[in-house]
């Protein structure tokens, strides 16, 4: 599987590294997943460093879109997406442009400064919870 995923529920964080060769498939299994785990209105990191050129502008466009309809369903938290290289770093702000919600999103080219700024994002909390 070349996205792979842990939810942790106590920190509302969600932490996913994607490498190699990534499809719109493997995208939505994360959606997929992450959402069952109750996931979705959490603090997200995705680093993509190490997938070059996996997606292209038109998959990234409409994992963009998705990512509109599992906000007009719910609360979508905060993502910080690590991009290293020039090719991944190009690929997150197309997939950004594309995502156009309600909810803080940066590209950084470290984990490090990533994980500060959202450390320093509120915790969404959804209706009915405390």
């Amino acid at each position: 599987m070349p996205v792979h995923w842990t939810v942790s529920h106590p920190q509302r964080l969600v932490v996913a590294v994607a490498k190699d060769e990534v499809s719109g498939a493997d995208i939505e299994q994360y959606f997929a997943g992450v959402t069952a785990e109750g996931g979705m209105s959490y603090r997200k990191i995705f680093e993509i460093t190490h997938t070059p050129n996996a997606l292209s502008e038109e998959n990234l466009k409409a994992l963009g879109q998705r990512v509109m309809f599992y906000a007009q369903h719910g609360q979508v938290g905060p993502v910080a997406i690590v991009a290293a290289s020039d090719e991944s770093y190009a690929q997150a702000r197309l997939f950004a442009e594309a995502a156009k919600v309600s909810r803080p999103l940066q590209i950084f080219r470290e984990l490090h400064a990533a994980r500060q700024w959202l450390d320093a994002q509120p915790a969404v909390r959804r209706p009915g919870e405390s």
